[in-house]
């Protein structure tokens, strides 16, 4: 079984949240250089999935209110202010984040590291730290869509 030290998170997450959003969205994401950005600022939502079996760990995206309610618009088909069910924006984040990380276990999995995945759950507010325990590896990326950004992180361990 490959170690999870040879697995490539960087270029596993990076083509999972590009290719979800760009086949699910119609959206292009940009991988941001800017390492210093470790939270977004203001009210966001946060989507994530749990990985258990040979691999252990979680999958978060947080992504603003408004970028949010854009995602929602574009997958429903509505304008943006037209979004008003938090249900429905809710939703749409759990299910990115369930694709995303859907993605990301078929790669795991094809590596020899079988892995379950959770359904996915939401979080929102503005005043809230996640934050995993445990990780053997551990990656944060930022992505953005024209002014909006899109900030995703996994934390994994092998089971021991």
């Amino acid at each position: 079984m490959q170690q999870i030290e040879n697995l490539n998170l960087v270029g596993s997450l990076t083509k999972a949240v590009t290719d979800v959003f760009e086949t699910m969205l119609s959206m292009q994401m940009k991988q941001s250089n800017a390492e210093e950005l470790s939270t977004l600022d203001g009210e966001r939502i946060v989507g994530s999935v749990s990985f258990a079996g040979s691999l252990i760990g979680n999958f978060y995206i947080h992504v603003s209110r408004d970028f949010a309610r854009i995602m929602t618009a574009v997958m429903l088909g509505m304008e943006s202010d037209e979004v008003k069910d938090e249900d429905e924006i809710n939703d749409v984040v759990g299910e990115m984040s369930n694709m995303i990380g859907g993605n990301l276990k078929s790669g795991f999995c094809d590596s020899g590291m079988d892995c379950e995945l959770s359904i996915p759950s939401i979080t929102n507010g503005d005043d809230f730290i996640i934050s995993s325990l445990n990780c053997e590896k551990h990656e944060r990326l930022v992505f953005y869509h024209q002014r909006h950004t899109a900030l995703v992180e996994i934390c994994l361990r092998s089971d021991k």
